[in-house]
Formats: structure tokens, sequence, C-alpha cells
């Protein structure tokens, strides 16, 4: 009973959202308050149903009601009970019932706190998002129903996908729609501003929060994945651009760039329709990776659905709203005359320049992944693009963005002089003493290394001046104390910047000082890799709740010196007949010690790879770093939700002050 309430709240919700596309858009239309005000309340009551919808559904997983199909084949009774809330999304059904429901979530939140809007702008951004809505709804109903019956249900089900039973691929997922999906109220913003050819101070005022939470849950979602991929699959890898890796990271990449152009748009109304197309493309960019995540036109191990019938339906999809969006986007773009006139050497001028290395980065992750798609397709001709291609082509934009970081960020607003870039001298003074110093330690290896820590290096400490100079000149005390009064939003910024450097870092000293072996051992043999030994001391057969490991026991020495036990394992999953990995790995602040444990040899033994991964844990220390300072901005009271915008006149928003 409870499944077909679930079943009968979707289709309500379906029928709320296609009011609210209509009703409140023919509103503002016309000026008719009361079907304007339409808008906020069905918004709400959308985000009801289809929260009960999503509550239905888990109830049948937790209490495995295996007459549900998608029970029966994404969960198990001897599954533990995390992987049996987290089987709702770990399938293709169950994962687009979450979107809509964040979806739902989002347009609520925007009636519940856009009281400050404008009417008319209001009731368009709530028509535009559930006309989102209404599309995915109609998917979900008409071709990937998650409440359907069988009528004989079996004894018990086929599994969750082993891969999906982990903690960190567990919440992985929301986190990505969070981003995914909050993208879509920037885009909603654009259409609603594209619709009333207005945009000014106060839409990018209220454009950033939504952004910036989009991208916040984006960087979280992104690095427990890379998290998870370090871990789990056993090859020791924290990013392999597989597709849908980089289905996650252009979005990411778009947003950031929209972050940093709707400041412009704010303080100076300058590069109003470059921000009204880069909002348009992040959400577009977000149904790309739904689209490769779910058409099964690319292969890959994060894949949800392999139906090419149904990535049709997304296709359409992604051409009505992003098509219709570039139609309208050019059709109104003319009015949108930017009012702010800004320098060479400007922060206008740095933000741009930002921005264009952000766009270009991620058409070039758009081209390494689509291009085997199309040359199997206009060529006949099966290609691989790999790490190498993404390598060499992606690194040359993130140095450039990370080298201009801490210079845009002490130029003033619309005109500069180089003398405004004085405070940073000293940073790069020390940024190439590292990097000389790196260079000198290392033998014979890449530059990749010193060039990570200088630029991470020049990003950390580049960040510090940057509060620094913000507390205007006088006594050390008074400076430090002006310190800690300096809106969060800065605060935020000089986080999220360091996290970055920190990130950088990370990533250049795993791919240019790691150190690997693989050997045959015997139970008492042992393998030495850098300054680090381990023995492998057992091989033993081990049950788990529902699955049966071989876990391999490994004594480790660092310099001579005991540092535990390492127990890497094989997992099978009888029911899902599938195997995984789980590394041993011993953590520390400089470095990790990795083992993994592979198939019996033929001759005897057991194959054992050892890897020492130098910084590996900075990579996601930077991460949650970024993420921290996108919280610390989220929370300023600037920006929270635009607070302190007032209702605007009828006539045109006023400028703010500098």
């Amino acid at each position: 009973m409870i499944v077909e309430l679930g079943h009968f709240a979707l289709i309500l919700a379906f029928a709320v959202a296609v009011a609210q596309t209509i009703v409140p858009m023919v509103g503002a239309h016309n000026r008719w308050s009361g079907w304007m005000a339409v808008a906020e309340p069905a918004a709400i009551v959308q985000a009801v149903l289809v929260a009960f919808s999503f509550a239905a559904l888990t109830y049948a997983f937790v209490t495995s009601d295996f007459s549900l199909r998608l029970v029966v084949l994404n969960s198990h009774t001897d599954k533990p009970m995390l992987y049996k809330v987290t089987g709702v999304w770990g399938n293709h059904e169950g994962s687009l019932l979450l979107w809509v429901l964040i979806l739902a979530v989002f347009g609520a939140a925007a009636a519940v706190w856009g009281g400050n809007l404008r009417d008319t702008l209001r009731a368009r951004v709530l028509g535009v998002q559930a006309a989102v809505g209404v599309a995915f709804y109609a998917f979900i109903l008409f071709t990937s129903n998650p409440f359907i019956r069988l009528e004989v249900p079996p004894f018990n089900g086929e599994d969750l996908n082993p891969l999906l039973q982990d903690p960190g691929l567990a919440f992985h997922p929301p986190f990505l729609y969070l981003g995914y999906v909050g993208l879509s109220m920037a885009f909603s913003f654009a259409v609603a501003a594209l619709i009333e050819g207005r945009v000014d101070a106060a839409w990018g005022r209220w454009v950033r929060p939504w952004t910036l939470a989009a991208w916040l849950f984006l960087t979280i979602g992104i690095a427990l994945g890379s998290w998870w991929a370090y871990y789990e699959l056993g090859w020791g890898g924290f990013w392999f651009w597989d597709p849908v890796e980089n289905a996650s990271f252009m979005p990411w990449l778009i947003a950031a760039a929209l972050l940093h152009s709707a400041i412009v748009v704010e303080k100076r109304e300058a590069l109003k329709a470059w921000t009204i197309l880069l909002a348009i493309l992040a959400f577009g960019f977000s149904l790309v990776g739904t689209f490769i995540v779910r058409s099964g036109v690319i292969t890959s191990v994060h894949a949800f659905a392999n139906d090419p019938e149904r990535g049709v339906w997304i296709l359409v999809i992604l051409g009505v709203f992003t098509g219709g969006a570039l139609l309208l986007y050019a059709v109104r773009a003319p009015v949108m005359q930017a009012k702010g006139v800004f320098g060479v050497v400007s922060r206008e001028s740095a933000l741009v320049a930002n921005n264009l290395l952000l766009a270009v980065s991620c058409f070039v992750v758009f081209v390494g992944t689509i291009w085997p798609l199309v040359a199997e397709m206009a060529f006949d001709r099966t290609l691989s693009v790999g790490p190498p291609f993404f390598d060499a082509a992606f690194t040359p934009f993130v140095i450039a963005t990370a080298i201009l970081v801490p210079m845009g960020s002490l130029m003033p607003w619309k005109r500069g002089r180089a003398k405004a870039l004085k405070p940073v001298i000293p940073v790069l003074i020390l940024s190439l003493a590292v990097l000389a110093l790196v260079w000198a330690m290392q033998t014979g290896r890449s530059a990749g290394g010193p060039l990570g820590a200088a630029l991470g290096v020049w990003l950390v400490v580049g960040a510090a001046v940057d509060l620094l100079t913000r507390t205007g000149r006088g006594a050390w005390s008074n400076r430090l104390s002006r310190l800690t009064r300096l809106p969060r939003a800065d605060w935020g910024k000089a986080v999220a910047h360091a996290g970055l450097g920190v990130t950088i870092f990370g990533v250049a000293a795993l791919t240019a000082w790691e150190q690997e072996r693989l050997e045959a051992l015997d139970i008492g043999d042992s393998l030495t890799v850098g300054n680090v030994t381990v023995t492998l001391d057992a091989v033993d057969r081990v049950e788990g709740p529902n699955y049966v490991a071989t876990v391999a026991t490994l004594s480790t020495w660092e310099d001579g010196e005991p540092i535990g036990v390492l127990r890497p394992e094989k997992r099978i999953y009888p029911v899902a007949r599938m195997p995984t990995t789980e590394a041993g790995i011993d953590n520390g602040i400089t470095r990790d010690v990795y083992a993994v444990i592979g198939d019996p040899q033929v001759g005897g033994g057991w194959a054992i790879r050892v890897y020492i991964k130098p910084f590996a844990n900075w990579i996601w220390g930077g991460a949650i770093l970024m993420a921290l300072g996108g919280l610390v901005s989220l929370t300023d009271r600037r920006w929270r939700i635009a607070a302190g915008a007032r209702k605007a006149p009828a006539g045109p928003a006023p400028v703010p002050a500098e």
C-alpha cells in the first residue's frame, strides 16, 4: 500500500509541476499577481509529494519488499542496512527519483527564501525550475518507473552492485546530484532573466549563492568519488579520466567560472551576456553527464544504465532545455548591455582571463570524453582517449589558472596599476626558492614535483597575503584585529584558493614521486619498495555479511621500525558474482603505504603489489579546504540567499556602490 501511495504521490507531483510551469509564467507575462502567487505554494507542495514518494521507495528497500522489481534487482536480505538504504539511489530508476527530489527541494527553497525577488522574476524562476521537473517526471513515469510490481515475487533479491557497497560511494552520488541539480537554479535564473530582458547587480547577487552551493556539493562529491577509487579499485589511482569522472568535472569547471563572472555582474554590471551563457552551459553539462551515465554509449565502471533508448530521452531533454535556452540567449543577448567599463589591468580583466581558462579547459575535457563516440559514429573507428591526452592537454590550463589566481585577487576594480601586484613579489620569490630546493633534492625525475610544490606555495601563501592586504596599514596588532572582522566571503575565497594549492601539490607529488613493486610472495617472504619492507605473514579466507574475502596479513616496517599490519582483501560477492578489491593502507601525512593482494600464482605464492604514495592525502585535504571555503562564503550575510537585498521597485534596480 505504501508503495502505491508513493507512486500516486509522484504522479501528483508531476501534475503540480505542470501547473507550476504554466500558471506563474502566464501570470508574469500578464502581470497578474494572483497567478504569479501560485508558484510558491506549488513549489512547496511538489517538494512534499516527491519527498513522500522517495520515502516510500526507501521503505520498500529497508523492509526488503521483493514484490517491487527495483528492490529485487538492487537488494538482498543479507546486505547491511546502510547499503539497503543506499540501494535506493544505486540504480537508474531510484537515482532519477533522487534527482527530481533534489530539484523540487531547490525549487521549494527558492520559494521560501525568494521573498526579496521581483514578483515577475520569482514567478519565472520557479516556472522554469518546474519545467525542468516536468521533463524528468515524464522520463521517470513513462520510461523508468521505480514502483513496478512483480506478479510472483522471489524469495530474495539479486543484490546491489558490489562496487557500490562502500561508505565512500554510498554518499558520493547524493552529493553529486546536489551539485548537478543545484546548477538548475542558476539555469532557471538565467532563462528567467532572458525572458524578462533584464540582468542587473541584484540578479548577480542572487545567482551567486545557488551556484556556490552547487559548486560546494560537486566538490564534495568529486572528492568522495576520487577517494573511493583510490582505496577500492585496487589500482592505486585517484583519477583516471573516466568518462563519468569527466561528466562531474566539466560542470564543476563551468560552475567555478560562473562563480567568478557573477562577481563582475554584481560589482560592476559587466559580463552580463557571458555570465548568462555560463549559467546555461553549467546545467547543460550536468545534463550531458546524465546522458553519459545512463545511455550506455560510453563504457564506465560508474554507469547506472546501459539503455540507448532511455538515453534518447535524455538527449531530447538536453536538446529542448539547453538548445531552447541558447536560442533564447541568441535573441535576447543584445539587450544585456554591460554598464561597467574596465581597463586591461584590473580585477575584471583577471576574472575574464580566469573564465576563459576554465571554459577552455572544460572544452578540452569534453572533446577528450566525446571524441571516441564521434570517431566510432562518423568514421567507424574505435579509439581510446586516456590519461596521457588529458594530462598533456589539461595541465597547462591548470598551471596558468594557478598562476593567475593570487594576482587577480589583489588587482583593484575598474583600473589598476602594476604596483598593485607588489605584495606578491615575496610570494613569487618564495615559490621560486621552493621550486629550486625541491628540484635540487630530487634526482633523475620529472619537473612535475618541483613545479607542483612551487604552485602550491604560490597559491597558499598568496591567499594569506590577499587576506593581509585587506587589513589596511598600521600596527600589526590592529591589522590582526581587523583580520578577524573581514567578511566571511573574503575568508572563504582565501581558504578555497589555498585548498586548490594543496590539491595541486598533492597531485604533482603523488604523480612524480610514487614508487611501486609487484612480486609473488610465499608465506614468510618479504619485498622492499623505497624505505618500506612488507612481509606476507598469512592469507586467510574470511566470510563477511554478504561476501567471501581472501585477506592477506602483511607486517610492515619503515626504515627498520614496525609501523603496523596491512590487511588487503579480495572479495567475492556470491549473489552478484562480482569481485572487488579492498586495499590495505597505512595512511600518513607525508606518504601512504598501499598494498593489494592479487591472485594465487601457478608456481606458488600470491601476487602482492605495494606502493609508496607520497602526500596522497593532501589531494583530499585540499578538496576539504575548497569545500570549507565554499561553506564559509555561503554563510556570509551578503550572499546567503541574497540576505539584506531589498525588494526591487518596479523600475530599474539601483546599482550598488562599489
